[in-house]
């Protein structure tokens, strides 16, 4: 029954794999087994004498390296998504966030309040009470502050 199989069965494969990459969410893994089957398919269709041991080998290595090259791609985009995204970093989204200071702060470590939370914070020279101030870095969990110009 194996000994059968021809490069049109592959094609079948291939594109029913494809289908099923379009039809659903699978990331991409589908489009690389079918893709492997395309390939298979074609080798067979230059090689009709490969046996079906061949073919089957030949899908598993083109299925695991064009699921390899796939997750490299992903990891890579996945990557630089995460440079811009601020999704579940609250300290970097508080960069450039002002507020009006509570207490006067004194060079070194302070605490203010933004938002409805207090932060530890640090700042490079003396600041008045009720001065506005920026966040301008974020080093681990201290918010470094710096003073407001008022125009």
């Amino acid at each position: 029954m194996l000994d059968s199989i021809t490069y049109i069965h592959w094609l079948i494969v291939g594109l029913v794999l494809l289908g099923l990459e379009l039809a659903g969410a699978t990331m991409g893994y589908l489009l690389c087994l079918g893709l492997s089957a395309l390939v298979v398919g074609l080798v067979k269709w230059i090689v009709p004498s490969l046996s079906w041991e061949l073919q089957l080998i030949s899908f598993a290595v083109f299925a695991l390296f064009t699921t390899w090259l796939w997750w490299r791609y992903r990891k890579q985009i996945y990557r630089e998504d995460n440079k811009t995204n601020l999704l579940n970093r609250r300290m970097d989204q508080l960069v450039g966030k002002t507020t009006r200071l509570e207490e006067a702060v004194d060079v070194g470590s302070c605490r203010i309040k933004l938002g409805d939370t207090y932060w530890s914070a640090k700042a490079s020279t003396a600041i008045a009470a009720g001065s506005r101030v920026k966040v301008v870095d974020v080093d681990g969990h201290i918010l470094t502050i710096e003073p407001v110009d008022a125009d």
